[in-house]
């Protein structure tokens, strides 16, 4: 596998597993042009991987992320003042976040986004479309940028997702910060860990469950339930069966029936 050159983060595969590590602990981890292009480029490159078989998501220096770069907005502005008829400097650096946390959620491999100190404004977006959380319980989560004089525009959508229009209308209006227990309540975090040594275990055995699962069983999955967002009933129902039917015949389909009749783990999970 040949992993993309990148500049704001630091890539390592270990047995099946990505670990995609944001590398700008000066800044909190604050989400630069760079570290958005390397996610994007990363993402891309892996799309059609299924030996991969998760893809952690961590920062640096314990943050997790603590949103858009600063210096990154105003340079876009300043950018406005030399754009072409057409061109809007800014909305293609806040379309970047979109394109990025689309990447994320759509990802076939199962993501796990490790989430520590500060979760705000992009962090608290990757948060929300990953596939499993793990929150530290002094976390700082939220979305800020209201605060600021701005709209969470490209996180706004899949935060209403992750946990429903009410509580998400109530933090983007009120710009809260809140804690690791309190995102899993919400449903934003799945589990939540006080130290390192809770971490490396809970990490441990969420891998461990993904690895049981087939790879393309996953991704089928994953594509299922996103599309229950964007498609008729009946048009997800024919599309379930077509799903189910090719997976039945095939090859994790057939080694997975054998296994479970031979009573032996099947192969992905060896």
């Amino acid at each position: 596998m040949n992993l993309p050159q990148t500049k704001h983060s630091l890539l390592a595969l270990d047995a099946g597993v990505l670990h995609l590590t944001f590398n700008r602990p000066d800044a909190r981890n604050a989400m630069s042009r760079d570290l958005l292009a390397d996610i994007i480029n990363t993402f891309d490159a892996i799309r059609g991987d299924r030996s991969i078989r998760a893809v952690v998501l961590r920062g640096a220096g314990g943050n997790f992320c603590a949103g858009g770069d600063i210096k990154d907005m105003a340079n876009s502005r300043a950018a406005m003042a030399k754009a072409k008829p057409g061109e809007d400097p800014i909305a293609e650096y806040n379309r970047g976040f979109g394109v990025m946390l689309n990447k994320v959620n759509t990802a076939p491999q199962a993501t796990v986004a490790v989430c520590e100190g500060a979760v705000l404004g992009g962090g608290f977006g990757l948060a929300c479309v990953a596939d499993v959380t793990l929150a530290q319980a002094d976390a700082s989560f939220g979305m800020p940028e209201t605060g600021l004089g701005l709209a969470p525009a490209q996180i706004a959508p899949f935060v209403v997702q992750r946990i429903g229009l009410a509580q998400a209308r109530r933090f983007g209006v009120c710009g809260a910060r809140f804690k690791g227990e309190e995102a899993r309540r919400l449903g934003i975090a799945h589990e939540v860990f006080k130290d390192a040594a809770e971490l490396d275990k809970l990490l441990a055995d969420t891998l461990k469950l993904i690895k049981r699962c087939a790879p393309q069983a996953n991704a089928d999955t994953k594509e299922l339930m996103l599309g229950t967002m964007r498609m008729e009933p009946d048009a997800i129902v024919a599309y379930a069966a077509k799903k189910f039917s090719e997976a039945v015949r095939g090859a994790e389909g057939t080694e997975g029936t054998l296994a479970f009749i031979d009573k032996r783990l099947p192969k992905w999970a060896e």
